[in-house]
C-alpha cells in the first residue's frame, strides 16, 4: 500500500512543517484548520521556508514550486476523505484529540491510517476513540519538522504490526531518521531529556550556581549546543513546562520528573522565553553574563546533570522503551546531544556512573536519585552497553 495523499490537521508551525516534508517527498498534501488566518500563515511559512532553500542552493526554484503545488489548504475536515494517511498536529489536550479522531474516522476510508504527532500523550488513549483503533499510530516529528531529522514512531497497544512496518518504511522514504518507541509518557526524547532541565533547575533553586554558570558548564565542559536554561527559553516555557507537568502526572508523580516552581512562575507570568522577550534570560536588553568559572563547581554541575541523563537513558532501556541504538540515536538526532548517553556511560565507566548516582542518593536520600537497576547490574557484571 502506497500512501500518496497525506492529510494534516492543524496549520500551525508543526503541521505546516510536516506538510512540507511530505510534499517534498512527492505526496499530495491537504492541510486543514478551523481558522482562515492559520491557513494563510501556513502558506506564507511554507513559501518562506522553500524560498530560503532556493536561496541557499539546496533546491531548484521549479522544485520549490512543485512542492507548493502538491499542497492544498482547506477549512473543512470533509476534504480529507481521499487521504491515505492523516496526521493530527493540534493542541496537546487528550479530550480534544480523541474527539477529532472520532470525527476523522467517519470521513476517511477504512484503509486510511490515522496518526497523532503528540509529544507525550498516550497513543493508546487516542486510538480508543476510534472503532478501527488498530490503524492508529503515533508519528512524532520534532520542530521544525523540515530541519529536524528525527521522527519517533509509537504504536498503540491496538496498532497492527503491518501498520507500524508500513509507517516506518514511509517516514524513512521521506528522508527522516526513524526510531521505534513504546507507548509510554514522553516516548524516548521527551522522557530521557527531562533531567537536562529538571536537574539544572534543582541546582539553581538550591543556590549552588546561577543560570549562566550552569549553562556554561553544559556547553563548555559537556559539549551541548545550548545550556538547559537557554534551551528552555528557546523551546518556550509554555511548551517545556507543560511537557514536564504531563510526564510527571502520567508517571503517577514519579519524583524524577517533578516540575520546578521557578519554571512554573515563569509560565504563570507569561514569560515564555525568547518568544515573549523574557524567560530565565531577559532578551529585551543586553546584559553581562555572571559566570562563576570555579573549575570544581563547573565539573560538579556537568557531572550531576550528565549522570541524571545517563541514568534516565539506562532506565528507559531497562523498561524496554526502545532499543539501545534507537535511544542513543534519538538523543543525538532529536535534541542534538553531542553523543549517545549509553555510549557516554561506557566512556565514563559504568562503575563510575553508579558511584555518581549513589553519591547523590547518599547526599539527598530522595527516590529521585535512585540508580537504575540495569546500570547497577552492568557494573556488577563488568559489562558495557556496546
Amino acid at each position: 500500500m502506497k500512501l500518496k495523499t497525506i492529510g494534516i490537521v492543524g496549520a500551525g508551525a508543526m503541521g505546516s512543517g510536516i506538510a512540507q516534508v511530505a510534499a517534498q517527498a512527492g505526496c499530495k498534501v491537504i492541510i486543514t484548520d478551523n481558522f482562515a488566518e492559520s491557513l494563510l500563515n501556513s502558506q506564507k511559512l511554507i513559501r518562506s521556508n522553500l524560498q530560503k532553500l532556493v536561496e541557499k542552493g539546496k533546491i531548484e526554484a521549479p522544485f520549490a514550486e512543485e512542492i507548493i503545488n502538491n499542497i492544498s489548504w482547506t477549512d473543512s475536515l470533509a476534504d480529507l476523505a481521499t487521504s491515505d494517511l492523516v496526521i493530527e498536529a493540534i493542541i496537546e489536550e487528550i479530550s480534544i484529540k480523541k474527539k477529532l479522531f472520532a470525527e476523522i474516522e467517519l470521513i476517511v476510508s477504512s484503509n486510511c491510517i490515522l496518526a497523532s504527532n503528540t509529544s507525550s500523550l498516550s497513543i493508546t488513549a487516542i486510538a480508543s476513540a476510534c472503532k478501527l483503533s488498530e490503524r492508529v499510530i503515533g508519528i512524532h516529528f520534532f520542530n521544525p519538522a523540515p530541519i529536524m531529522d528525527l521522527v519517533e514512531i509509537i504504536p498503540a497497544i491496538q496498532t497492527q504490526q503491518n501498520i507500524t512496518d508500513l509507517i516506518l518504511q514511509v517516514i524513512t522514504s521521506w528522508k527522516k531518521t526513524v526510531v521505534l518507541a513504546k507507548d509510554t509518557p514522553g516516548f524516548i526524547v521527551n522522557r530521557i531529556a527531562r533531567p537536562y532541565y529538571s536537574e539544572a533547575l534543582r541546582i539553581m533553586e538550591e543556590g549552588i550556581a546561577n543560570i549562566e554558570t550552569i549553562d556554561y558548564a553544559m556547553t563548555q565542559l559537556g559539549g551541548f549546543k545550548m545550556g538547559p536554561f537557554a534551551l528552555m527559553d528557546f523551546i518556550g516555557h509554555d511548551v517545556n513546562f507543560r511537557v514536564t507537568e504531563s510526564v510527571f502526572q502520567s508517571f503517577y508523580f514519579e519524583p524524577r520528573y517533578k516540575p520546578s516552581f521557578a519554571q512554573k512562575r515563569l509560565f504563570e507570568a507569561g514569560w515564555f522565553g525568547k518568544k515573549t522577550g523574557k524567560g530565565f534570560y531577559d532578551y529585551t536588553q543586553p546584559s553581562e553574563l555572571q559566570i562563576d568559572t570555579d573549575i570544581s563547581k563547573i565539573k560538579y554541575i556537568y557531572e550531576r546533570i550528565l549522570i541524571m541523563l545517563i541514568n534516565e537513558a539506562v532506565d528507559a532501556l531497562h523498561w524496554q522503551i526502545s532499543s539501545k541504538n534507537d535511544i542513543d540515536l534519538a538523543m543525538q538526532k532529536g535534541v542534538n546531544y553531542p553523543k549517545g548517553l549509553l555510549k557516554w556511560a561506557d566512556e565514563l565507566g559504568i562503575a563510575h556512573c553508579v558511584s555518581l548516582m549513589d553519591g547523590l542518593y547518599e547526599e539527598y536520600h530522595e527516590d529521585r536519585y535512585r540508580c537504575s537497576p540495569l546500570l547497577r547490574k552492568k557494573a556488577l557484571l563488568c559489562e558495557t552497553f556496546y
